[in-house]
């Protein structure tokens, strides 16, 4: 029988059914929509992005350098506004023509003129390529009433590096040059921030701090039309200036040092002993960094790399010399330490001494008679330090004279020209030469000569830790670096009172009658100082140049023993340490010792004006 609620409900579910189809069929459509709009979406931001990287363009200025300033505030290496003239090949129509007019307007010569035309070939089209980046005024005023007729170059006063004390900073502070590819290549930084005409550090500290000095670029945005010309400035994000560096050299005696040193060759390093703060530092001879700052000319160039005194070596960390008699503190304190020789030991001096077969001369012809350790010191006999090295071993000496620093870098990385130098000792010369130590090596290793090699900063510190009472410092020359080294102040002794003993010596060297450099002496006790002269040959003296006993000025330049002088005070409360070495300058109780009484009472009248900036804040540093 038909049942008609039967029928409803079948009919029901079927629409149900069909719905729910329906349903599903219009949600798949509806996501497939929702995807293919996504994308189409998708599609026309990127094609929106593409055309804005061909509408907008991005360009960025050099950024300004951070200067140099001394333990006072006073700038030494700034910048200052020059002319330049730009050029954008993309607003040339004729290169050619443009760059043919410059070369007239500008007197170029034919050398200056292919290196444009090269540029063009090297920089993108909107790229700036700097035509001359210091126009002289005339240069400026001339090529301003062109302008209107030269599309695409523009004048422009911009920043570059000065150095106002030229030659007295050079060695310390080096120079900027344009950035090469080398710069580029190896120097991430550099390479983030370059652009055309970029200047960076080549040398001393404008190298080491390249990072911190290096400031932030201006960048330009900017509207071009479909043929890459500006339309219009959108946006001028500014950079920002490089950290300004405080040093804690004092310019007034670096510029005396550079006065001592003139038409001379040879190093001056003052310490503090107790700090390390490095007061100066000069090598000489020296030149003007500025002559790099926009390419050096072929004939100042020659003239510096074919002088004979080497103005391109910075002869306080790169100059490697024989200490001579400056390095008896150390075999004294040595010989000390290791218990061979008391004060009272006794040597007797004759003139010279035969040991196998060997004959090692005193400086004094006629000897110094009997000489105890503070006599020995004082009037600089060799024979009393032949034995005592003798008596002592060249492995112990070395082991004492790495102690105070010599041998390796004082300023560790910081100057990548830094040299080690050389302290010998038995494993030294098997390894390095493959044959065993000779006594007589020890011998003359005892009073400076042989395989030992010094750097005037070395020797600097050495003598400052001998003024400090023996403790361990880490010379700096920046104000705000601070480094926590685990050893710092720790003594460099077993017994202090042989670090007494050896004060005690030095003091007499100076100080007291028949001393070596008595004649520099200071009555005063303000300024009165403590040191050790030496005087290191430079070629082994024959018998006939013995007897003949030469005065320095008749002995041909390069000939010449060079001369060294360490010293620290004042003596009453030591406070500074000081090296000098001269190239050839024959005695050091003659050449170098009378340069350290000049010096040190320039030192010791600043003492105060330092103490009293010590704790000054300067802004921007």
């Amino acid at each position: 029988m038909f049942n008609i609620s039967d029928n409803v409900t079948k009919v029901n579910l079927i629409n149900r059914r069909l719905f729910i189809v329906t349903a599903a069929k219009i949600l798949v459509f509806l996501g497939l929509s929702s995807r293919l709009y996504s994308l189409q979406v998708k599609d026309k931001n990127k094609y929106l992005t593409l055309s804005d990287k061909n509408r907008i363009r991005e360009s960025k200025l050099p950024p300004v350098r951070g200067e140099f300033l001394d333990y006072f505030g006073k700038t030494i290496a700034g910048n200052n506004e020059v002319y330049q003239l730009h050029l954008i090949p993309e607003q040339v129509e004729n290169f050619r023509y443009v760059s043919l007019r410059l070369k007239n307007i500008l007197n170029m010569s034919e050398r200056q003129f292919q290196r444009l035309l090269k540029k063009k070939n090297e920089v993108k089209p909107w790229d700036t390529i700097v035509v001359s980046d210091n126009l002289t005024w005339e240069q400026f005023s001339r090529v301003n009433s062109y302008l209107y007729e030269l599309s695409g170059v523009k004048s422009v006063l911009s920043i570059t590096r000065i150095y106002p004390h030229k030659e007295d900073f050079t060695h310390v502070l080096g120079y900027v040059s344009q950035a090469n590819e080398k710069d580029v290549l190896e120097n991430e930084n550099i390479k983030k921030k370059f652009v055309p005409g970029l200047r960076v550090g080549k040398t001393g500290l404008e190298k080491a701090f390249e990072k911190e000095l290096l400031g932030e670029n201006d960048i330009q945005r900017f509207e071009v039309n479909a043929y890459g010309k500006k339309i219009n400035q959108i946006e001028l994000q500014k950079g920002s200036k490089g950290k300004n560096i405080r040093l804690t050299i004092d310019t007034e005696i670096q510029k005396y040092c550079s006065e001592l040193l003139k038409d001379r060759a040879g190093s001056i390093c003052v310490m503090d002993i107790y700090t390390g703060e490095i007061i100066a530092m000069q090598s000489a001879p020296s030149f003007d960094p500025n002559l790099f700052l926009f390419g050096i000319n072929q004939d100042d160039w020659q003239l510096i790399r074919n002088n004979p005194l080497k103005p391109l070596v910075n002869k306080t960390i790169s100059g490697k010399y024989s200490p001579g008699s400056t390095i008896k503190p150390i075999v004294a304190l040595s010989a000390l330490e290791n218990k061979i020789v008391s004060p009272q030991f006794t040597v007797k001096c004759e003139g010279k001494t035969e040991m196998y077969g060997q004959t090692y001369h005193c400086w004094k012809k006629k000897g110094h008679g009997f000489v105890s350790l503070k006599n020995a010191m004082k009037q600089s006999c060799d024979t009393y330090f032949y034995e005592i090295a003798r008596r002592l071993g060249v492995d112990r000496l070395s082991e004492t004279a790495k102690k105070f620093g010599l041998g390796e870098r004082v300023f560790e990385n910081l100057f990548f020209n830094e040299k080690k130098g050389l302290v010998p000792n038995t494993q030294w010369k098997k390894n390095a030469l493959g044959s065993g130590w000779l006594l007589g090596e020890t011998m003359i290793t005892g009073i400076g000569q042989g395989y030992i090699q010094t750097t005037p900063i070395q020797l600097c510190l050495m003598t400052a830790q001998i003024a400090n009472g023996g403790y361990k410092i880490y010379p700096k020359i920046t104000v705000d670096t601070e480094t926590n080294f685990l050893d710092k102040y720790e003594p460099l002794f077993t017994e202090k009172k042989n670090i007494k003993i050896i004060q005690d010596s030095i003091f007499s060297s100076t100080n007291e009658v028949m001393g070596t450099s008595y004649s520099s002496r200071i009555n005063d006790p303000k300024y009165r100082f403590a040191g050790k002269t030496g005087t290191a040959q430079v070629k082994r003296i024959t018998e006939e140049e013995r007897e003949l006993d030469l005065k320095t000025s008749e002995i041909p330049y390069e000939q010449r023993d060079h001369a060294l002088y360490v010293a620290y005070g004042p003596t009453e409360n030591p406070r500074y340490a000081l090296s000098i070495i001269i190239e050839h300058g024959g005695s050091g109780g003659t050449t170098a010792a009378p340069m350290a009484k000049k010096l040190f009472k320039l030192i010791i009248d600043r003492h105060k004006l330092r103490e009293e900036a010590k704790d000054n804040k300067f802004l921007d540093i």
